[in-house]
């Protein structure tokens, strides 16, 4: 469906800088986020904002798992409940920093989070192999408990044991059609929220699944479902490099997707870093090619919406 609406509709994914570590660092970040995310909401786009939020569920986790080592009759806490945990109260800091920022400057559009969902396959080859490391550090002999629970986990060199989860590729976004009635409002949406909550549909149940999803992934795919005009990945640095942090490093202003595409076949971009912005910003432009993607850091926001600074990539 073709967007009607005067404002351009702008997916914004939002990395760790943006949220800080802890709940104190986070109350302090969202302020300086919510300027940058002001600044686009002042130059006439609408936003859907995803989030990172792997030091959150991770202090969650660790928070649920030490409760039941004190008080026995506690249930842990899945990590699809931990995953819901973070959603809310990443949300929660979000939604009312913009809120009063817009505020201050005398607009009135409302901010609005949506706990989400997102499907995974059961199959998905990331159960396998899970990569994403949560929790606190363990003893060996806390390490073998979880692996006789059917948890993995991997040794930390001269800091013990951590678990691992898959991460899977996002299906469908069980929330996409309120997302897109809030964003067809011209309101500010927060959704998908590190990644959304994974779970796996039995009958008419849904099951969460112990795992977590890309962030950068699923704002690809929520650019996608709801035909955005653009998504911008606000990260650590102003643009993207080639040769990254090598003597030969060097910006690149603006790429297209086969030339990103080459780039990722030359190994030139980091996983787990800048990798996955990338392959979002092609999956996106894939199946919306009169889309655009913008790639720069928070401070950089004002120059970068004017072709200032940032990374563009286009079909």
């Amino acid at each position: 469906m073709e967007n009607t609406n005067k404002k351009k509709r702008a997916v914004v994914s939002l990395g760790h800088q943006a949220l800080g570590y802890t709940t104190t660092e986070q109350w302090d970040a969202v302020k300086n986020t919510a300027k940058a995310l002001a600044d686009l909401v002042e130059a006439g786009y609408q936003l859907t904002i995803t989030h990172s939020n792997g030091p959150q569920v991770s202090m969650i986790h660790k928070a649920m798992t030490q409760l039941r080592r004190v008080y026995i009759d506690y249930t842990p806490a899945p990590m699809c409940v931990c995953n819901a945990m973070s959603q809310g109260y990443v949300g929660y800091d979000i939604q009312n920093s913009l809120r009063a920022e817009l505020l201050s400057r005398g607009i009135l559009t409302p901010v609005s989070t949506i706990l989400t969902q997102v499907t995974v396959d059961p199959y998905d080859e990331a159960f396998y192999e899970p990569t994403k490391r949560i929790g606190r550090h363990m003893s060996a002999e806390d390490a073998e408990i979880e692996q006789k629970k059917g948890n993995y986990v991997v040794e930390e060199p001269g800091k013990g044991f951590r678990r691992i989860v898959a991460a899977p590729r996002p299906i469908e976004i069980l929330e996409i059609e309120a997302i897109r009635t809030l964003a067809e409002a011209n309101q500010v949406v927060i959704a998908c929220g590190g990644g959304g909550i994974p779970v796996i549909p039995q009958a008419h149940a849904l099951k969460g699944a112990s795992a977590v999803i890309e962030k950068d992934c699923i704002a690809g795919k929520l650019a996608v479902d709801l035909h955005a005009d653009i998504l911008i990945i606000l990260t650590g640095v102003k643009q993207v490099y080639k040769d990254y942090r090598k003597e030969t490093e060097a910006p690149i202003r603006s790429m297209t997707v086969s030339q990103a595409k080459a780039y990722m076949q030359a190994g030139q971009f980091e996983p787990g870093t800048m990798l996955p912005k990338i392959e979002a910003a092609v999956s996106y432009l894939d199946a919306v090619p009169s889309g655009d993607v913008l790639i720069t850091s928070l401070d950089c926001v004002p120059d970068a919406i004017l072709h200032k600074t940032g990374t563009r990539i286009t079909p």
